[in-house]
């Protein structure tokens, strides 16, 4: 750990990650950072940069498949609050990349802003929301977005806005390692209104998901006009169970990891549904879960 020297405050070895992730699987990270500072996280991505040590970000993880093998190098984590405040001025939010999307969605309800609350109940962090460009209902969160700051590998800041942010289906073009900050461009609306829609909202979502003491994922992306769940149900693949990885009843699109499972067995079970919804309905499905 010597070429980590002057970071022994913020950086811890071997840290379990399971217990970072939604999933709970997989093993550890080689080294674990929580940077107190946007100096200690300049610092931090310049050293590792020098080393050619892997850099990763983690956000609050509902998005990740940790391997069993676990993961070489630095996985960073925002947790610090510089990272993770939320400022609201006039009909715009800015939030920290680290901040908890679903914070900034009842903020945004609370203020009487409207165009984040169908976002509701989607888990993780704002610079995690704004890489896959995470949506539902119709709408996504970069149709609100009007200016991002990111961090590149070499740990300088850019700025970003206007034409510059491109967002398309679960994707976009801030493909820097670390999202700062963001700024969404909001619409005024009652707040009592704007509570009542995010509550039906809220209701709605969850009753497709799974229950909320259940370890598991959203796996794949929705194909053009397609559910990649209800794909998964006419394929006749529901229930279905590698080892402890098991296909979730209430929406197929989620897989179940209970008590024994592995993270083997999910990229198994990733396999075979992929395989059977091919083979049977000729559809390719696309991973929207990232495998580390």
């Amino acid at each position: 750990m010597n070429w980590l020297a002057g970071f022994e405050k913020i950086v811890r070895s071997d840290e379990p990650l399971a217990m970072h992730t939604w999933f709970q699987l997989g093993g550890p990270a080689e080294f674990f950072a929580e940077p107190r500072s946007l100096e200690e996280l300049a610092a931090l991505v310049q050293r590792c940069q020098e080393q050619q040590v892997p850099l990763r970000v983690l956000g609050r993880g509902s998005n990740i498949l940790v391997r069993d093998e676990g993961v070489r190098g630095v996985v960073v984590q925002l947790t610090a609050g510089v990272f993770r405040q939320i400022q609201v001025q006039g009909e715009e939010i800015t939030a920290g990349g680290g901040a908890r999307l679903g914070r900034v969605v009842t903020t945004a309800v609370h203020q009487g802003l409207a165009g984040l609350e169908p976002l509701v109940a989607i888990p993780g962090s704002v610079g995690g929301a704004l890489h896959t460009n995470a949506g539902a209902v119709g709408a996504d969160i970069g149709q609100w977005t009007a200016a991002a700051t990111a961090m590149t590998e070499t740990g300088e800041i850019v700025h970003r806005t206007g034409d510059e942010l491109v967002f398309g289906y679960r994707q976009s073009s801030l493909d820097e390692p670390i999202i700062l900050e963001a700024r969404f461009r909001l619409e005024p609306d009652d707040p009592r209104e704007l509570a009542q829609r995010l509550q039906k909202l809220w209701i709605l979502k969850k009753a497709k998901q799974p229950m909320g003491h259940q370890s598991a994922g959203y796996i794949f992306k929705d194909p053009p006009g397609l559910s990649a769940g209800e794909l998964i149900e006419q394929a006749g693949l529901k229930g279905t169970r590698i080892g402890g990885a098991v296909v979730c009843d209430r929406n197929p699109n989620f897989l179940i990891a209970e008590p024994e499972c592995t993270a083997q067995d999910v990229l198994r079970l990733i396999d075979l549904l992929r395989e059977q919804v091919r083979d049977r309905l000729g559809i390719e499905l696309e991973l929207g879960l990232e495998i580390w």
